[in-house]
């Protein structure tokens, strides 16, 4: 596994994942491992009635699908630092594949750690109509690969 250190980002990098395919049992475990069942994830008749007209995904779910779409490599030099401005932009449905592309937005100095700098990374999640359902960015933080 070799180490990808924070000078080897460059702004505007970008990889595309494979898709995968949003089924219901998805939702079932999803709702069970959270606790959230409400109607517009568990309730055909009741969404039939509703703006989209049946069931969505959960948000969470679709966020935790798509992340997991971009993790296909290890860096040892590197950790994820947490997520910010996560938007939910479109419904995911039962039956929707969906991928993410990720691209490198922006590289910046950490305060504390100044053998490291973060790295934020821009992820989009598409439906199978190439449609954004899911933005945020994923902040790194990546070892340097000599402390300045």
């Amino acid at each position: 596994m070799a180490s990808i250190f924070y000078e080897d980002y460059e702004i505007g990098q970008t990889r595309e994942t494979l898709g995968r395919t949003i089924t219901e049992t998805d939702i079932v475990i999803h709702a069970g491992q959270t606790g959230d069942f409400y109607p517009h994830h568990m309730d055909a008749k009741w969404s039939a009635d509703q703006e989209f007209g049946q069931r969505i995904a959960h948000g969470t779910l679709v966020f935790s699908v798509g992340v997991g779409l971009t993790a296909g490599e290890i860096n040892p030099a590197a950790f994820s630092y947490g997520y910010d401005r996560l938007r939910f932009i479109r419904p995911v449905f039962i039956g929707d594949t969906i991928h993410a592309r990720v691209s490198i937005k922006e590289k910046r100095d950490h305060r504390k750690h100044i053998d490291s700098g973060v790295v934020v990374e821009l992820c989009e999640v598409f439906n199978q109509k190439d449609e954004v359902v899911l933005a945020c960015e994923h902040l790194l933080l990546v070892k340097r690969r000599e402390a300045s």
